[in-house]
């Protein structure tokens, strides 16, 4: 692969619940996730900025803690990409400002200035459709956030049906995001072109049984067994062979299956690697026996 190849999981602190790292991947009592994780792992994908812009502070205190080489790709604000959700969560409508797109900017300036910033993600709504209004929203986005690395995650099948849509990302040299997560009626293609000089990739797991149904945590409560993870790792090295840069985040957090499957991808693609710190036990639910292949 001629990529600089990244792998780590879409957040690094589950602190409460079911799901809780705490044990399986984190020992007991007080430590500092982040400089814990980054031993271990090379990047990580940062999931509350997509609830609110981290405070700068706080952002040059996680640039602190890691170790030098380790980025960070930072998910964009949902008002940018989810405005229904927003407005569900904050009840304001999500009107968009020129001092809203300063304030995400502002919580980024720290990780650009010390060449931490691996990319920024907008991630999208499975209902976010290839229409005339979901265009519009995508160039903006492109347009107000296109001086960073760009991936964006398209997961309506009316993007992947349109060859359109890989030649506009391609123009703005934008990643699309290749996901592996349960497969519907309405998803976007299991498999998407390379775009950029960056490629992006994010694992959900593959528990379509809660897909729906479950919560937060339930829904990414899924291992990838070592067949699986196999075939995950002959696309990244497909796409590192067409890339300068790689990510892979491994989403399915759920009791530390992230780390582990992240783990598990170091090894298959022949990366150098640090085992786990503390055993993971594997509870009986993690493959769920009932997966629907093709529902909806």
């Amino acid at each position: 692969m001629s990529a600089d190849i990244y792998v780590g999981t879409s957040g690094w602190s589950y602190p409460k619940g079911e799901g809780t790292w705490k044990g399986y991947f984190y020992p007991a009592g007080k430590i500092n996730e982040l400089e814990f994780y980054s031993q271990v792992f090379n990047t990580v994908e940062v999931n509350s900025s997509f609830y609110r812009p981290p405070e700068p502070g706080i952002v040059a205190n996680w640039a602190r803690r890691a170790p030098p080489g380790f980025l960070f790709a930072v998910k964009l604000w949902q008002k940018f990409t989810h405005p229904k959700m927003f407005k569900d969560t904050t009840g304001e409508e999500a009107a968009i400002s020129r001092q809203d797109v300063e304030v995400f900017r502002r919580s980024l300036e720290p990780l650009v200035r010390g060449g931490r910033l691996g990319a920024v993600l907008a991630q999208f709504p499975p209902s976010f459709k290839n229409d005339s209004h979901g265009q519009r929203m995508l160039s903006a986005i492109m347009g107000t956030f296109g001086e960073y690395r760009l991936a964006v995650e398209l997961r309506h099948r009316s993007w992947s049906d349109d060859p359109g849509t890989a030649r506009l990302l391609g123009e703005r040299n934008v990643a699309w995001v290749q996901i592996d997560e349960p497969k519907f009626s309405s998803s976007v293609a299991a498999e998407v072109p390379v775009t950029a000089d960056m490629a992006y990739f994010r694992f959900h797991g593959r528990n379509a049984r809660d897909w729906w149904t479950g919560d937060n945590e339930t829904r990414y409560r899924y291992l990838y067994s070592p067949e699986e993870i196999g075939g995950l790792a002959e696309k990244v090295k497909a796409a590192g062979e067409k890339t300068k840069m790689l990510f892979t985040f491994f989403n399915n957090h759920w009791q530390a299956y992230a780390p582990r499957n992240a783990t598990d991808l170091k090894k298959a693609l022949q990366l150098s690697f640090r085992d786990l710190p503390v055993p993971l036990e594997i509870s009986q639910d993690a493959r769920p026996d009932e997966i629907e292949k093709d529902a909806l």
